[in-house]
């Protein structure tokens, strides 16, 4: 796949007040997003995941490391050429930053005047703008009559106006109720699919980057501790914080006093399953129980899906002869991930 943006060893320090070095705000950064996909950036709050958006327009200059957009050092653009580089990406933000004195129709149709189109090209692109976000009816309304998912509508209809190839979004459900933040989801994937734009999301939130990205970045104290395929990611996270997540969303984490507890109440052998396609899809725990003559119960755990495949965690505690359970837990791991707690 040709590659939109590309970011090498990019790190970002603020200047200190006093005599110190400053915070590190971004480490070392290395990421490839390819044209036409939806890439998620994810973490806590203070992660960087911000701050590293905002170095692929330009709003933050790394300290050190080169950001490309197609192929284009971002930061070694004079004022005008970046300019012209903005114009190419689009920009979601999680409080809107609509201007309350315009209009619908005047919040879309600004950044148009702005490049120099002519009104009758505006009104065309607006009013297809209006149709395409669910905002019919709505082009003269102004944003303090408008909902919290209506005013994002009119951020990313404001956003896409000029026919970017990249879309930024910060944050853009974080401010919305559930449902809400399902249905600009959605938009924003009709965005992708549709009209070809490649997305790069940050947000903390789970369930967010589940529903839309292709691919992920974690991101921890200004650091990417892991990347992948989004599902590879959930399914099979290789550091802490990317368990933490997860576990933490799917309901699969067991902190030391669960595990002290669980102790206590189950005193058959003990093991966590990956809940992966063969062990979700198919009866094949109960398959193997039945041969081995080994009963299990599920003290815990959680499934959740992506792109339509599932993953998470099942705690179980076995029970049997201690040959029994030998051989079921030697085949289930010939399936499935298989480990001791």
């Amino acid at each position: 796949m040709t590659e939109r943006i590309r970011l090498t060893g990019v790190s970002k320090r603020y200047a200190s007040a006093g005599r110190g070095p400053g915070a590190l705000a971004l480490h070392d950064i290395d990421l490839s997003i390819a044209a036409g996909e939806i890439y998620g950036l994810i973490g806590r709050s203070g992660a960087g995941k911000s701050t590293l958006l905002r170095t692929i327009n330009g709003l933050e200059t790394p300290t050190s490391g080169q950001v490309l957009v197609d192929g284009v050092d971002v930061h070694a653009l004079a004022p005008r050429e970046l300019r012209e580089l903005r114009h190419g990406i689009g920009m979601v933000f999680q409080q809107f930053n609509l201007w309350g004195s315009r209009t619908v129709y005047g919040n879309i149709a600004t950044p148009l005047k702005v490049a120099g189109w002519k009104d009758d090209a505006i009104a065309a692109r607006v009013g297809e703008l209006i149709d395409f976000v669910g905002l019919g009816g709505k082009a003269f309304a102004r944003p303090r009559h408008l909902s919290g998912g209506q005013k994002q509508r009119v951020g990313i209809a404001r956003a896409i106006a000029s026919r970017p190839s990249i879309l930024l979004a910060d944050e853009a459900t974080s401010a919305l109720d559930p449902q809400t933040t399902v249905e600009i989801v959605e938009l924003l994937r009709s965005v992708n699919r549709e009209l070809g734009i490649t997305i790069v999301v940050v947000t903390h939130e789970m369930d967010v980057v589940k529903r839309i990205a292709d691919r992920v970045a974690i991101l921890s104290e200004g650091a990417v501790v892991e990347s992948g395929e989004i599902h590879q990611v959930l399914a099979h996270p290789r550091h802490p914080v990317t368990a933490g997540l997860v576990g933490s969303y799917a309901r699969t984490s067991l902190s030391d006093a669960d595990r002290a507890e669980l102790h206590e109440r189950f005193d058959g052998r003990r093991i966590a399953v990956a809940a992966d396609d063969a062990v979700v899809d198919g009866p094949l725990l109960t398959r193997l129980a039945r041969t081995h003559g080994v009963d299990f119960a599920i003290v815990q755990g959680g499934v959740a899906r992506v792109k339509g495949r599932p993953y998470g965690q099942l705690s179980l505690a076995l029970y049997g002869d201690d040959g029994a359970l030998d051989r079921f837990t030697a085949e289930l791991a010939t399936q499935a991930e298989v480990t001791s707690w």
